[in-house]
């Protein structure tokens, strides 16, 4: 059984959901893992304030939201939750509006839940299976899909090769100029509000670009949070991130690229290409 499965309880899933707002949708992925036992009603509030609070930097890919906070008492064990609304909400975010799928983890550690999560990219990385969750009538059906190889497709470019190089630019990169490049300190941030749900994400989706390139053994990707992020930046290369994180973050000494669709192999590959001048 995959990962995915054994944290989605029958019970905590709806696939006719409908919701008025992106609160109401959250609050509605809540409440299933509020019955299933998994968490008390602060973590669902805990959810939506972290929406709140850094913006819809959980819409990580067109249609999709991944509604998570921080580890915490309320949390009673690892689980997720599976929301699809009957009528797609917005969410406020510039490019991934409207959302029709909700899925909330509620995690009681930072590493408990790190395959699931990589599943789940893959899955949505892929069109086909991402239509095919829009259409499942039932969960056996989704539980089928979930259960599926889940391998992303692989980047067809030709695979980079040397040491890689950081740029040397600033924040505001798609409209800079191409500068000399620096040696790379081989480490990547993927940032997110929480560090241990979009940001993951985004790291699954970056290291499988790198393994692509033949990388994977140059660079380390790690998923952190806003907070770790701003001490830590000048350790990595760059930073990848929404755009809603990346003007939280502000300037920290090293580009930060924000990244619209964290499924999105094809524009991860492309920003790394601008990034490390490739």
């Amino acid at each position: 059984m995959s990962q995915l499965n054994s944290l989605l309880g029958d019970e905590s899933i709806d696939l006719h959901a409908r919701a008025a707002s992106w609160r109401e949708a959250i609050t509605k992925a809540g409440k299933l893992l509020e019955s299933s036992g998994a968490i008390t009603d602060a973590y669902t509030r805990a959810m939506i304030e972290s929406v709140e609070v850094n913006g819809p930097y959980i819409v990580v890919a067109p249609g999709f939201a991944f509604a998570h906070a921080r580890p915490s008492e309320a949390v009673k064990r690892t689980a997720i939750s599976w929301v699809r609304l009957e009528t797609p909400v917005a969410f406020g975010h510039g490019t991934n509006d409207p959302v029709n799928l909700v899925v909330a983890l509620a995690a009681q550690d930072d590493k408990a839940h790190t395959q699931s999560m990589k599943e789940l990219a893959k899955l949505l990385g892929k069109k086909d299976t991402r239509a095919k969750l829009d259409t499942v009538a039932t969960a056996d059906e989704l539980r089928e899909l979930l259960e599926g190889p889940g391998a992303a497709s692989k980047q067809a470019a030709a695979n980079p090769q040397g040491t890689p190089t950081a740029s040397t630019r600033g924040a505001s990169l798609s409209d800079a100029p191409q500068t000399a490049t620096v040696e790379s300190k081989g480490k990547v941030l993927t940032v997110c509000g929480n560090g241990l749900g979009t940001s993951l994400f985004l790291k699954n989706s970056l290291d499988e670009v790198l393994n692509d390139w033949g990388w994977a053994k140059l660079i380390n990707v790690e998923a952190t949070d806003t907070i770790s992020a701003k001490g830590r930046a000048k350790e990595a290369d760059f930073i990848l991130t929404s755009g809603e994180i990346a003007a939280t973050l502000g300037d920290v000494g090293v580009p930060v690229w924000v990244i619209k669709d964290f499924t999105s192999l094809s524009e991860i590959d492309a920003a790394l290409r601008e990034l490390y001048a490739v």
